[in-house]
């Protein structure tokens, strides 16, 4: 049996990802889910401590599961603390160009606090999120929403009120889905989970 760790986004406990664990559970993966101090250490510092935490695979893979910034972590702890049996990838709204919201809110108050020391992650721009993370050199997969907000005006069409298409995008990916799905939420659709565990199996997502 192939397991499946899944990683929250910002703000968040591994509780967030409850949802889209049953349901994988339920398609034939052994969900596992690691919290992680998303506000209190850089991003370094977060992939070690995912990375202290993985379970055995026993005989099948580990997969990945993420939700916005734990996209990030995945592809920090796969750089630095590349898993033996490192199966596919699939992101949620991954901010895998910087954040244009973060951006916007650069040297704010807000930002530092609410993000802690990923902002300064955050805040990057595309060629210094490619310099810290290095290429993709495994099956990733991502699906990212297109029903906005009114925080997300102007990050450009179409975005999921966080997070926009061109934000989510990375060079290496093997395959991309737009679903009607917003940021906060778009791990609890079922038709998301169904998607990610046609691409742990298969390479790509179902058309």
């Amino acid at each position: 049996m192939d397991t499946v760790v899944l990683l929250h986004g910002l703000w968040r406990s591994r509780w967030s990802m409850a949802l889209p664990g049953l349901r994988l559970r339920a398609a034939g993966f052994r969900p596992v889910g690691i919290t992680y101090p998303s506000r209190s250490q850089p991003i370094g510092a977060l992939a070690r401590h995912v990375a202290d935490r993985l379970p055995d695979p026993g005989d099948g893979r580990m997969h990945f599961l993420t939700h916005s910034l734990g996209g990030l972590v995945a592809r920090s702890l796969i750089r630095a603390h590349r898993p033996r049996k490192l199966g596919r990838v699939v992101m949620l709204s991954p901010p895998n160009q910087g954040s244009a919201l973060a951006r916007r809110l650069s040297g704010s108050r807000f930002l530092r606090a609410a993000a802690g020391p990923v902002g300064s992650v955050l805040t990057s721009g595309r060629e210094e999120m490619a310099a810290l993370f290095g290429p993709i050199d495994f099956d990733l997969g991502i699906i990212v929403g297109d029903v906005p907000s009114r925080i997300g005006h102007g990050l450009g069409d179409p975005n999921d009120g966080r997070v926009s298409l061109e934000e989510a995008r990375v060079e290496g990916m093997k395959d991309l889905l737009v679903v009607p799905r917003h940021h906060a939420f778009i791990m609890n659709d079922a038709t998301v989970a169904r998607q990610a565990a046609q691409f742990f199996r298969h390479g790509t997502f179902e058309r």
